[in-house]
């Protein structure tokens, strides 16, 4: 999307050159448009065509995602099918969305990668297969592509492709029954839909997404062809045109892959759901919520991006559709108060891509988790959720000491504050009935559905509508929230009662999800369907009660208005689905390679000697591959590709060297560097709309930017080392110990990057609070320097090391065997020791018995379905080390030379820090 930059960033410097301070509201629209939606929008019939297309497509998931199906007996597809449905849709939408025209380096992309792919079809048709028609399929793309695709309208070979597009990916759902018959053995007609597909789909790619991902699908497919001419370490047999076919399009092993399913099954539903919740007002009503509540502190308006930001991420997937839709109100603002355009927009970029990492939607990466990993969808919640947390938290933080150093202030208030002691009184009954009221529906839930089992989700239903009528009432005798200009002058900010009481009723639908998801634990796209079935009661009711309640009359033209918002919102929501339907199905051909050549074992060989075998270099070099791949993927893509590449890579490679690391961390790990890619110069898209709209430059906008996000970056690496930050393995007591300790730890780290504390910070004060953050959040690493954890034994004592070892402790074995494919291999396996007397009878129960061979000891037996076994432990692997659990003081202990370096630094920055206004002593 490099032409798209250059455009925003000309425009914001004209626009600054003409004294204004980014681009208009229009330009914004467009931008977000071109990115997400797509940049053409023609008028008329033709317009009005692609609008019930995109429609259909929101009714489609819809009733693919509902129960109806299953209760009318008629129009249940299976996942397979509805895949198929799924990525017609987007190819035809994008090729009528998305016009071809982009730079001349991207429109040769265009050109290139279709002649390649028909020289190397042609090539590979090693079976003997017909192949004359491949450069002919390669010559039709490339001409249509050269004839040009202006913005304004569809020229007749732009609806040639979207057709052709769309064919090709609705033949499995046309000859489902057909093709079943005959996997494996493809025919002609398989052998041209899939060869169309190709092209086809990787063009959709370039216009959507930019060259970056069709670059890299169009890499992967080289190398599936040319295997026998690679380097030794890489080299595979290469796979002929029939097998490309029958793996990448046929089955379900490339395109129309799980990424492909997850699209179609979860992320479209979220995505709709926070299209209709946007439409519905929510955005808005978040915005002024935040600045109510906070826009009076110190360089408010950018805590209130941060806050704003992080709720507007429950509802979009987007970090420049979110950059946009809350910096153009926010960035003037915080360039009001004293910041400068680059660090506005920096705040803003930083808190809006955050906003993929907050649950429960997490840019669409949540649910391909729930697949990849192998865990419910309310495990990859918990394990996200205190990161994302502490993240956004240390944003709010880095904004305040900004404040500091700049000396800003506050918007005026149109109230006089209440004192301190009032206002925490109210917070804690405000606290206490939101307790309350949780516990009486919790409860109330769960004595209504064994009450009324056949009615119950009727009553359940009539119980939330009266609740949202009560709220709407509420809310009816409030002004009516508007967008305010922020480039007009502040008087006074909004009063925070009216503000929150104006909206509530948004929150109802998010509850719906959250309460399906968390407590009901329906599947990801059930609970989505349900609380998108909500959104539309709502969108279709809340401009007739309102208006009812308000005695504004016209009740006929709010039922009106309020039917074009849900259509309006159904359209939206298809269009910002474009680009991550056709990510997740290009996705799928790297997947899909990857699986058919084997290359992430020949990867795994290839970090391995890159990194010398240590976990830090291996975990180094998977964030940089994920920055660089995320430079021009989107995030969805980005983490689909790494996490099959490199996730497994680092689990094995991990246990190599005796560090058991979780597979949701791995993937968590990558996710987090995939979105840290859309705030990284030179090519961070986010940064760059920021940029647009301050009227900054771009690159240092983004330098900023990943400067805030350096928390972001940190947190990867301390959650791989320290699982109990992703509440694995702790109660709800030491969950909380945690988050207090981890939040504390991170404020300092953001204290640290950020050169002020209470004061601005001498090199070593900058030092011993990194220290003391490092030791707050891995206590252990210092402990486990002082006193091991563990005693080494040799191999023949692994016996007597059991029998020493209480009951529900763990030995640590490291072991010599070899793999799936014969090669020599050796990990660190961890056995937990079970009950019994004796050392053999703890083995035993674990699933081991051993043999000694001289002075070896060799695994005899391992007990099918034992923890033994899943271990990784097997016959015949030799032990090479045993390391038996030894008593350790706890490590919590490292606090509190830590909390005395702390207060050392405390010390000496008071004696320096600048004292408080009279007025602000008076105030507090």
């Amino acid at each position: 999307m490099t032409d798209d930059k250059d455009q925003f960033q000309a425009a914001a410097v004209e626009n600054e050159a003409a004294g204004h301070g980014g681009l208009s509201q229009a330009e914004l629209d467009e931008m977000v448009a071109s990115s997400d939606t797509g940049g053409r929008s023609p008028a008329g019939p033709v317009g009005v065509f692609i609008m019930l297309v995109a429609l259909a497509w929101s009714l489609f998931q819809l009733w693919f995602a509902s129960p109806i199906p299953f209760m009318v007996g008629f129009g249940v597809f299976n996942d397979t099918e509805a895949r198929s449905i799924h990525l017609g849709f987007a190819i035809f939408l994008a090729f009528a969305a998305y016009p071809a025209a982009r730079t001349p380096f991207q429109l040769g992309l265009g050109v290139v990668v279709p002649l390649l792919l028909a020289f190397l079809f042609f090539v590979g048709a090693k079976d003997g297969t017909s192949t004359w028609w491949i450069p002919l399929v390669a010559l039709l793309v490339v001409g249509a592509i050269l004839l040009g695709s202006p913005k304004d309208r569809i020229p007749f070979w732009e609806w040639g492709l979207a057709l052709v597009g769309a064919a090709t990916a609705l033949y499995l759902y046309v000859y489902y029954a057909e093709i079943s018959q005959r996997v494996g053995a493809p025919i002609t007609q398989d052998f041209i839909v899939s060869v169309f597909g190709l092209m086809l789909l990787l063009e959709a790619t370039r216009r959507a997404l930019g060259p970056a991902l069709m670059i890299v699908a169009t890499v992967f497919l080289v190398y599936t062809v040319l295997g026998p001419y690679m380097p030794g370490i890489i080299a595979h047999k290469g796979n002929n045109l029939s097998e490309i076919v029958n793996h990448q399009w046929i089955t379900t092993e490339g395109v129309f892959g799980i990424a492909l399913g997850v699209s179609t099954s979860f992320v479209f539903l979220f995505v709709l759901f926070g299209s209709l919740l946007d439409r519905a007002g929510a955005g808005n009503y978040f915005i002024q919520v935040a600045f109510s509540l906070m826009g009076h502190m110190k360089g408010g308006p950018a805590k209130a991006a941060v806050v704003s930001s992080a709720m507007t991420g429950l509802i979009s997937g987007s970090s420049i559709a979110n950059v946009v839709t809350t910096g153009t109100f926010t960035i003037p603002l915080m360039k009001k108060v004293g910041f400068s355009s680059e660090k506005a927009g920096a705040v803003e970029v930083a808190s809006s891509v955050n906003g993929q990492i907050m649950p429960p939607v997490m840019g669409a990466a949540a649910f391909l988790m729930v697949e990849y990993v192998g865990i419910p969808y309310f495990d990859v919640v918990k394990h996200a959720f205190l990161p994302a947390v502490i993240s956004y938290i240390a944003l709010v933080y880095i904004v305040h000491l900004e404040a500091l150093k700049a000396g800003m202030e506050g918007l005026p208030r149109a109230y006089e504050p209440k004192p301190i002691v009032q206002r925490l009184v109210g917070i804690a009954f405000t606290i206490a009935v939101i307790c309350a009221l949780s516990f009486a529906v919790y409860y109330g839930m769960g004595w209504i559905r064994p009450a009324f089992p056949e009615t119950a989700a009727y009553i359940i239903f009539a119980f939330l509508t009266a609740i949202y009528v009560a709220l709407l009432y509420v809310a009816s005798k409030e002004e009516p929230l508007e967008l305010d200009d922020p480039n007009a002058p502040v008087t006074s900010l909004p009063l925070p009662g009216p503000t929150v009481r104006s909206g509530l009723h948004f929150i109802l639908p998010v509850v719906v999800l959250v309460w399906a998801l968390m407590v009901d634990r329906l599947s990801p796209g059930l609970s989505a369907f349900w609380a998108a079935a909500y959104m539309v009661f709502i969108l279709l009711t809340q401009r007739p009660l309102m208006a009812l309640f308000r005695g504004a009359g016209n009740l006929g033209g709010s039922i009106r208005e309020g039917f074009l918002d849900l259509i309006d919102g159904l359209v939206v929501g298809a269009r910002n689905m474009i680009g991550i339907g056709i990510a997740t199905a290009t996705a799928g051909i790297i997947v899909g390679a990857v699986s058919q050549t084997g290359v992430g074992s020949a990867l795994a060989d290839v970090v391995e000697v890159l990194s010398g075998g240590y976990i830090m270099a291996i975990l180094l070099l998977t964030a940089v591959l994920s920055l660089i791949l995320g430079m021009g993927l989107p995030t969805t893509a980005n983490y689909i590709v790494v996490s099959a590449l490199l996730a497994p890579v680092i689990v094995t490679l991990g246990q190599q060297n005796g560090l058991i690391v979780p597979l949701i961390a791995v993937h968590l790990f990558v996710f987090y560097f995939g979105i840290m890619a859309d705030v990284t110069p030179p090519v961070g898209l986010a940064s760059f709309a920021a940029a647009a709209v301050s009227g900054g430059d771009p690159i240092k906008t983004g330098f900023v930017a990943f400067f805030y996000s350096l928390r972001t970056a940190a947190l990867p690496f301390l959650f791989i080392f320290n699982t109990e930050l992703l509440l694995i393995g702790v109660n709800w007591a030491q969950g909380i110990f945690v988050f207090v300790v981890a939040t504390i730890a991170m404020l300092l780290f953001a204290a640290a990057t950020q050169g002020w504390f209470l004061a601005k910070n001498r090199f070593y004060e900058t030092i011993a609070l990194l220290l003391v953050a490092f030791t707050l959040f891995r206590p252990g690493f210092w402990m486990d320097m002082v006193f091991p954890p563990y005693s080494e034994e040799a191999p023949t004592e692994i016996v007597s090391a059991a029998g020493e070892t209480a009951a529900g402790e763990e030995l640590r074995v490291r072991v010599a065997g070899v793999n799936d494919l014969g090669d020599p291999i050796e990990f660190v396996a961890i056995v937990p020791i079970g009950e019994g007397a004796t050392g053999e009878e703890k083995l035993e129960a674990a699933g081991l018995m051993f043999r000694e061979e001289g002075d070896k000891m060799i695994i005899d037996d391992v007990s099918f379905g034992s923890a033994a076994e899943g271990a990784g432990l097997d016959w015949d692997q030799e032990v090479l080390r045993v390391l038996k659990p030894i008593g350790q003081p706890s490590k919590y202990l490292m606090f509190i030379p830590a909390l005395l370096l702390l207060a050392l630094v405390v010390f000496l920055q008071k004696q320096r820090a600048p004292a408080p206004r009279r007025e602000e002593a008076v105030a507090a």
